[in-house]
């Protein structure tokens, strides 16, 4: 059992007890939801005591917001970047890293836990309207990073000027949380593998000199 800590200090694991917290409840979320994690689990899991969460977070909903900043930026870090960080790449090679980026998330996961900003929006947009927009603005900045890499391929003349770049990047987006979602019921990461293929063949469709 972690013994518990003081505030400010750093569980036995060496993580500070803010990230022990963070990685407790972000493991019970995953897995349970967000309306199903009560915080007496994510105390329990974390070793932390109750007293220690309140120094770091007032309330469950501030921590759900914490996890979510936590979530976007590994997201940003892990999927995005690595693929949209060089302003002179090839925007439509940009653009299928990305989507191999994605799919190989799903494979290491084994399928299991779909994606966790795509569970978040399904539970609760309709009834937070605080994570809602939060959500909303995580999907617009991954429409966005889309856009301006399909407007820069249309510009440069990759894709023929009958491309809509922000349809394209909205079909895209609603394409892969539909696909991870698929994979997750079916546990078949050959689905995302198909998934992935189709939405390259789709793009493919809109490329100069096809």
């Amino acid at each position: 059992m972690k013994a518990q800590t003081t505030n400010g200090s750093r569980t036995r694991d060496g993580r500070s007890t803010r990230e022990a917290i963070l990685a407790a409840a972000q493991r019970l979320i995953h897995v349970h939801g967000y309306n199903h994690t009560v915080l007496d689990d994510v105390l329990r899991e974390s070793g932390v005591g109750k007293g220690n969460f309140y120094y770091h977070f007032k309330s469950k909903e501030e921590l759900g917001h914490a996890i979510l900043d936590q979530l976007v930026t590994s997201f940003i870090e892990r999927t995005l970047e690595p693929c949209f960080a060089d302003p002179a790449g090839r925007p439509l090679a940009q653009i299928r890293c990305f989507l191999d980026r994605v799919l190989e998330a799903q494979r290491e996961r084994h399928c299991v836990g779909g994606c966790p900003l795509g569970n978040l929006a399904a539970e609760l947009s309709d009834v937070h309207e605080g994570f809602r927009t939060r959500l909303a603005s995580v999907f617009a900045a991954w429409r966005e990073r889309l856009t301006v890499a399909l407007h820069r391929a249309r510009r440069s003349g990759d894709i023929g000027a009958a491309a809509r770049p922000e349809a394209l990047a909205d079909f895209l987006v609603a394409s892969l949380e539909g696909a991870i979602l698929l994979t997750k019921v079916s546990k078949d990461i050959a689905v995302m593998e198909q998934c992935v293929g189709e939405m390259k063949h789709y793009l493919a469709q809109y490329e100069a000199g096809r």
